[in-house]
């Protein structure tokens, strides 16, 4: 893993670049309000990716570099991952995505980095316990191919809560929104189904031929 970090108008941005021996795409991943770049399915994805053709890199924004505990407002999210992206050296079509909050940036911004397509990793459709205040449009409005990955029991939104659109959705069975399941379950086969589906998906929507 290469890491180095890149300047943006609110700080340096951090990339952890997990490099595919011959790529054929590159996903870049943005990270949750409340974790790092080394969230369980982020570091799955890292890991497992590569090795079927496709680079990832994790981005850390610029708070999170800088040591601070609090997220900023969506539009400075916005504006640290629209500076530090174009810094990723790109390899075949360009997936944004992310989890959780890190999803949110990516549907935001995916237009204006001409990005490929999306993947949402626990899409945080709501606040836990206030399914009124939806962010449902967010998601319908990315523009692009979109991917959902949603853990069965994810506070932040159920996958049957999630109304039909132009995305698809993976039910991530027993997970919650970290995609941590019980300890009667099996966690690696939990994070191995999340690698799966996003590799399945991209060779389904995006025509991305992995090995």
């Amino acid at each position: 893993m290469e890491v180095r970090n890149v300047p943006t108008p609110l700080g340096d941005a951090r990339l952890l670049v997990d490099e595919a021996p011959n790529p054929r795409a590159t996903l870049v991943l943005g990270h949750g309000a409340g974790g790092g770049a080394h969230a369980r399915d982020l570091a799955a994805l890292a890991a497992e990716l590569p090795a079927a053709g496709i680079t990832v890199v994790r981005l850390e924004q610029p708070w999170r570099v800088a040591g601070r505990r609090v997220a900023p407002r969506p539009a400075l999210l916005d504006e640290g991952w629209l500076a530090a992206v174009p810094n990723v050296d790109v390899v075949g079509p360009l997936v944004l995505g992310g989890r959780s909050s890190g999803a949110r940036v990516a549907c935001r911004t995916a237009g204006r980095l001409d990005a490929a397509g999306v993947v949402c990793l626990a899409s945080p459709l709501h606040l836990p316990g206030r399914p009124e205040r939806s962010r449902f449009d967010e998601l319908v409005n990315s523009g692009v191919p979109t991917l959902v990955v949603q853990g069965e029991r994810d506070s932040f939104g159920r996958p049957d809560e999630f109304e039909p659109g132009p995305y698809e959705l993976v039910t991530v069975p027993h997970a919650d929104h970290g995609m941590a399941v019980p300890k009667t379950e099996d966690q690696r086969a939990t994070l191995k189904a999340v690698v799966n589906a996003v590799a399945a998906w991209f060779g389904n929507a995006l025509g991305v031929r992995l090995r």
